[in-house]
């Protein structure tokens, strides 16, 4: 029996990304990028306003030096201060001296986007809005919550510096610049800098193409009604969901249940334009031989037993000349989804370029007892919780009264969380640390 370590091994191995394809700047998000992108220009292209405020010279506002004038000492304060000194004077406190604080004239408005050159000239100050062009002369932006908000003259109540609130020609980007390096996962960041070194268009690696297919005689499809010993193709639905999710490009074919030559023709066309198959109800019982015969001509198929449960009966298949990866499910949609969770997801990722496959794992307290079937890892779905007093995680299994047997779907819609058992934990008693993997986390 191959372990979930080995089998994710050689999946995540044998996923691949699609080929690159030129998308536009708003369609990139969340795809691997695959050329460099160098600007050819620098930005901001001009010296500009970082702040609503005014557009001074530094040394007019009292720069490092302060706002106030120097305090004059006229000749009678000289000689009160000396009588004081001497002893004849009586001792009285010093007058306080007068605030001769810089007001300075405003002699325009500079709005974003202005194409209008401007001129400061020396004590005077223009206001300027957030990412306005500075006026020539202009060294430092005076924020409009350091000053009295005058509209004809405006008076400082804080110094600034030569460069202060100023955004630079070429602070963010200069020509030659890297904004966006090959094999990075374009995030708002990198669409930002992709967009500031004048990309509307980028190669990028696609979401893979993911094709959903089906068999089983019992199958139908949801447009029909259920016949004796027939049920819904209910897995198909539940595993292209959990791809799509995943960030793949899904196409559910439905069932494909035809004479041999037809359904090879059907399976070989998908094969052909997709990065993965997926193939439910392949695998488990007899009844799978005649689909598994068709991948055999088309390539290379592994049915072996993995050990977890559920899902332990799969299939990894490599098809066609370009080798893609092949799965083989089995019909019964809980142990489909588990594989889903479990394989697929972290080969739909990789091929996406994540460097993060699996789901976030969290160590939390169990609040009920758990068994497991030995030398098989367990996953049990399950409700993830905080203790709002200590921070720390507790899970509670989903019991049989909660969500149904282990094998119907209907638990896994309450659940929010997988309990993952390790193989030699048979016996899992209340307050004991398992491990729990996130199921609704976008990541």
């Amino acid at each position: 029996m191959r372990s979930v370590e080995d089998q994710l091994a050689a999946v995540v191995d044998a996923a691949t990304a699609p080929e690159p394809i030129r998308v536009a700047l708003t369609d990139a998000l969340g795809l691997m990028c695959a050329e460099e992108v160098t600007s050819t220009t620098q930005v901001p292209g001009f010296p500009q306003a970082a702040v609503d405020g005014f557009a001074v010279r530094a040394v007019d506002v009292g720069g490092t030096a302060g706002l106030r004038r120097p305090e004059r000492r006229d000749r009678n304060e000289n000689d009160h201060n000396e009588n004081d000194q001497d002893g004849n004077g009586e001792d009285a406190p010093a007058a306080p001296q007068p605030n001769r604080e810089r007001a300075l004239p405003v002699v325009g408005e500079v709005p974003a986007g202005s194409q209008k050159p401007l001129r400061l000239q020396p004590r005077q100050a223009v206001r300027v809005a957030t990412g306005a062009p500075l006026p020539t002369l202009a060294d430092a932006v005076l924020p409009l919550e350091w000053t009295d908000r005058g509209r004809k003259r405006v008076t400082p109540q804080r110094p600034v510096r030569t460069g202060d609130f100023v955004r630079r020609p070429g602070d963010d980007i200069q020509p030659g610049d890297i904004a966006v390096r090959q094999g990075a996962v374009l995030g708002p960041a990198q669409i930002g800098l992709a967009a500031a070194a004048g990309r509307d268009k980028l190669l990028v690696y696609p979401r893979p193409r993911v094709t959903v297919m089906s068999y089983g005689l019992e199958l139908v499809d949801l447009d029909r009604r259920p016949g004796l010993g027939q049920v819904f193709d209910i897995a198909s639905y539940v595993v292209a969901a959990a791809a799509k999710e995943a960030g793949a490009d899904v196409h559910r074919v439905g069932i494909i249940n035809a004479e041999p030559r037809r359904m090879r023709e059907t399976v070989a066309g998908h094969i052909a334009k997709s990065e993965f198959v997926i193939i439910t109800g392949a695998v488990g019982g007899s009844g799978a031989a005649p689909i598994q015969e068709i991948l055999r001509e088309l390539g290379q198929i592994d049915i072996a037993r993995v050990a977890m449960h559920p899902g332990s009966v799969q299939g990894l298949g490599l098809m066609g000349e370009e080798r893609i990866p092949a799965f083989l499910l089995p019909s019964n949609p809980v142990s489909a989804l588990v594989i889903a969770e479990t394989f697929i997801r972290p080969a739909i990722r990789r091929s996406l370029g994540k460097t993060a496959v699996t789901r976030r794992t969290v160590e939390a307290r169990s609040l009920r007892e758990l068994s497991s079937i030995p030398g098989r890892r367990g996953y049990i779905r399950a409700r993830l919780m905080r203790d709002a007093d200590t921070g720390d995680y507790l899970v509670e299994p989903l019991s049989a009264l909660e969500a149904g047997p282990a094998h119907l779907l209907a638990g896994f819609a309450e659940a929010n969380a997988m309990i993952c058992l390790p193989e030699d934990a048979v016996h899992v008693r209340p307050g004991d640390i398992v491990d729990v993997e996130y199921l609704r986390q976008r990541s």
